[in-house]
């Protein structure tokens, strides 16, 4: 009958120190110990196996201290078990116990250095999750601006155009609606884009596209491409496109330019794209988010970006990016 009292003890103490980490599982360890003692000397030493049980448990507790009273008794239930063992068998258990004595001192250090890992990785985990989430925030925020920013500039500079000539020309009128109506629906397919991912964009495309919002603009424009058969990556390429796009619309919201003017180069590996313009350059203007965008896709990309005045009026937007030399293959 004390055995099988000491048993469910020996379960409850057990089933304590498993769900807890304070207190209550110091106290619940201390228990253990104790009826692990009294089967020791009345069951033999080894019993003492049983430690293990508790010395797993005390290595997760949340405090230091608990965990140094945890390993003093241990150290305690070993010296009173081998002190009361028979005069004959002393040596040869003192030569066994030991051992195992000193594996389940370890015990509670080793554990507690493992959660504590674990905790920090866990932490370290959360804080990339946290930079991630706010990189992904930061590109929407740029993606919204260069994309949707963009298209809904051209459809203000329409609808000013349009009420303009809303009772002077009529036939313009029409057409200059059914143009606001298709770059509406291209706002529309870049959000559904946005959400989805940022897709490839084509750099020669991205041009006949800019080339076209400047016309509607009323500006000038004249391209040179010094490099047609260069091959870009796909980030690359894209990532030129979106700040060719941001650099264009800045030009058509706040240069008052006339004319402009975009050439690329290829020089010992370093692709070389301009945007020049004539408006009224960057006098007490600081750098907008658009520009800034600019320089974190390039600086990503290894390259670089920047917006400098020119001798005569206007500015211009100097591209760099080092490329391998791939070329694309002939048409036939």
């Amino acid at each position: 009958m004390a055995k099988i009292i000491i048993l469910l003890l020996f379960l409850v103490a057990f089933y304590i120190a498993l769900w807890f980490k304070d207190w209550r599982l110091l106290v619940a360890s201390l228990i253990g110990f104790t009826l692990i003692i009294i089967l020791g000397i009345y069951e033999g030493s080894s019993m003492l196996i049983f430690g293990f049980t508790f010395a797993d448990l005390i290595g997760r507790a949340k405090t230091k201290w608990h965990i140094a009273v945890g390993m003093m008794a241990i150290a305690l239930m070993f010296l009173i078990v081998i002190l009361f063992e028979s005069e004959t068998s002393f040596q040869l258990e003192t030569e066994v116990l030991i051992p195992i004595m000193i594996i389940q001192l370890l015990f509670p250090m080793l554990i507690y250095y493992v959660e504590k890992s674990k905790k920090l990785q866990s932490e370290l985990t959360e804080v990339n999750t946290q930079l991630v989430q706010q990189e992904e925030r930061q590109r929407i925020a740029r993606d919204l601006h260069d994309t949707l920013g963009h298209t809904l500039t051209m459809i203000k500079i329409k609808t000013e155009l349009t009420s303009k000539l809303v009772d002077k020309d009529t036939m313009r009128v029409k057409d200059e609606l059914s143009d606001i109506l298709a770059t509406t629906r291209t706002a529309l397919k870049q959000v559904r884009e946005l959400v989805s991912d940022m897709n490839f964009i084509s750099l020669e495309s991205e041009l006949t596209h800019c080339k076209q919002h400047l016309q509607t603009a009323n500006i000038s424009i004249k391209m040179k491409n010094n490099c047609p058969k260069l091959l870009l990556a796909s980030v690359e390429e894209t990532m030129l496109s979106l700040c060719l796009r941001e650099a264009t619309t800045n030009i058509i919201k706040h240069s008052q330019a006339k004319k402009c003017r975009i050439e690329m180069n290829d020089v010992d590996g370093i692709l070389t794209l301009n945007i020049e313009d004539d408006g009224v350059g960057l006098h007490n203007q600081g750098l907008g988010n658009g520009l800034t965008s600019m320089k974190e896709r390039m600086t990503a990309l290894h390259g670089s970006a920047s917006i400098e005045n020119l001798s005569t009026n206007g500015t211009i937007v100097t591209l760099t990016l080092p490329i391998q030399h791939y070329r694309k293959e002939p048409t036939t």
